[in-house]
């Protein structure tokens, strides 16, 4: 009977050495930007508490909560009615007690509340850690997936959302991908919904507007429909999501129409000036307004932030926006912060699919020392700790095989260089360094083959 070969879940992937230095050419990246912005980092663990996670991203995003079983006989004293009972929730409550963080954001809205008096307020934090989400997997959706986050909290200063402006525009011109920021605020579309008379379905609009790029209009609408919207209400919508012309013919236009609502003005107000501050700073993307843009998550209150590759398809590859009560719901009222995540993977994605990595960036060893048996072995390790000093990077093969089979590996490893030290070499003290790409070799000296090594 055949063995079935082992797999890994749906929505989750394995990463080679290949792979992982990639990534971490990205990670380094990012994580070398947000220090140059002033936040430091911190870590929280991958399990929360469920009632620290349930009821702050929406019903769909309950719905995409991985729950964990309690340990141990998780049925034990569940009442018999329950397990019969169709009510998922009330079954959940009894036999889970954590899940798996949806996001960075929660968390860390958790993480300042229970730390807040070890705190220094404006405080700035960046976290780089996997999530997860039980979402149907598809191109560039995952269910694990890491997240690079930085937040503000402690101010309601719009400078904020200017330094995370400017902090993704630096993030991704070191990639050397081509963006488009789009901007929208919270406040813009609750003006929306009260003009449209639907004040009180401020989450079901955005919701369902926020699927416009993936469904369409048309969707969006029958599903608006299908949440009990008005057709009146549903009719006066559209016009305000298909307005046109430039950012600034768009906000004078968004001024206009939310002029009776003191919610929706305070709105476009903010869209204006953080749009003006980013400007006279200068941006290399493009930076866009749109009145669709929604980003579903309830806990936005203000700016929201969503970037876009603009030559590979793929969905958001950063996103997040400005949430003045997440620490509310933890007993810490009014606070307000800002915060974006930049999506690895879809990062790691948009890099593959248009080559952009720097030679260097896949690079694992420098160069290679050949073994051609025990006493020559030896040197090659006490000149390899000198390359080392000089943080030179360096392996040895470890077994005195043919020559060709040692020139094979390094080339398939991407090895530029390999040293070798046979009996000629430890004569006379020097060293042959064969370039793999150029298909030269030349005999050196130690400090010779470092300087080379270094250049």
């Amino acid at each position: 009977m055949a063995v079935q070969k082992p797999s890994i879940p749906k929505g989750t992937r394995d990463f080679s050495q290949r792979e992982m230095a990639r990534r971490n050419y990205i990670f380094d990246t990012i994580r070398s930007v947000f220090r140059l912005y002033g936040f430091a980092p911190i870590e929280t663990p991958a399990m929360e508490n469920l009632s620290t996670l349930m009821g702050k991203y929406g019903e769909e995003g309950d719905k995409l909560l991985f729950k964990i079983l309690n340990s141990g006989n998780y049925l034990l004293g569940v009442d018999s009615e329950i397990l019969h009972d169709d009510n998922i929730n009330r079954l959940t409550t009894k036999i889970s007690e954590k899940g798996l963080r949806y996001d960075l954001t929660v968390p860390f809205a958790r993480f300042v509340v229970q730390h807040r008096n070890e705190l220094q307020f404006p405080f700035k934090r960046y976290q780089m850690q996997p999530v997860w989400r039980a979402d149907r997997p598809q191109k560039g959706r995952y269910r694990e997936f890491y997240q690079c986050d930085a937040d503000v909290i402690g101010s309601d200063s719009l400078v904020s959302e200017v330094e995370l402006l400017q902090l993704i525009d630096e993030v991704f011109a070191r990639f050397g991908i081509n963006i488009a920021i789009k901007l929208n605020n919270r406040k813009v579309l609750a003006g929306i919904a009260e003009i449209i008379g639907e004040p009180e379905r401020l989450v079901d609009i955005t919701v369902a507007i926020d699927k416009i790029d993936k469904i369409g209009i048309d969707a969006v609408n029958e599903e608006l429909s299908s949440k009990g919207l008005a057709q009146e209400a549903i009719a006066a919508l559209r016009p305000i999501l298909e307005i046109s012309g430039t950012v600034d013919e768009r906000l004078e236009a968004l001024r206009k129409l939310l002029a009776s609502s003191e919610t929706g003005t305070r709105g476009v107000d903010e869209l204006n000036e953080v749009i003006a501050m980013t400007r006279d700073l200068g941006l290399r993307a493009q930076l866009d307004l749109d009145v669709s843009l929604a980003r579903g998550l309830n806990y936005y209150t203000g700016c929201i932030i969503e970037v876009k590759a603009l030559d590979v398809t793929i969905g958001s590859i950063t996103g997040g926006g400005r949430y003045d009560n997440l620490t509310g719901v933890f007993g810490m009222p009014g606070v307000s912060g800002v915060g974006i995540s930049f999506g690895a993977d879809r990062i790691y994605d948009v890099l593959n699919a248009l080559d952009l990595y720097p030679e260097e960036a896949t690079m694992t060893t420098r160069v290679m020392f050949a073994n051609f048996g025990a006493s020559e072995a030896l040197a090659s390790l006490r000149l390899m700790k000198l390359l080392r000093v000089q943080g030179i990077s360096t392996e040895l093969y470890p077994d005195a095989v043919k020559m060709k089979k040692q020139l094979s590996f390094a080339s398939a490893a991407g090895i530029p260089f390999v040293a070798m030290i046979g009996d000629s070499e430890l004569a006379d003290g020097t060293v042959t360094l064969k370039d793999m790409i150029a298909g030269e070799q030349h005999t050196l000296s130690h400090d010779a083959l470092i300087e080379k090594l270094k250049a």
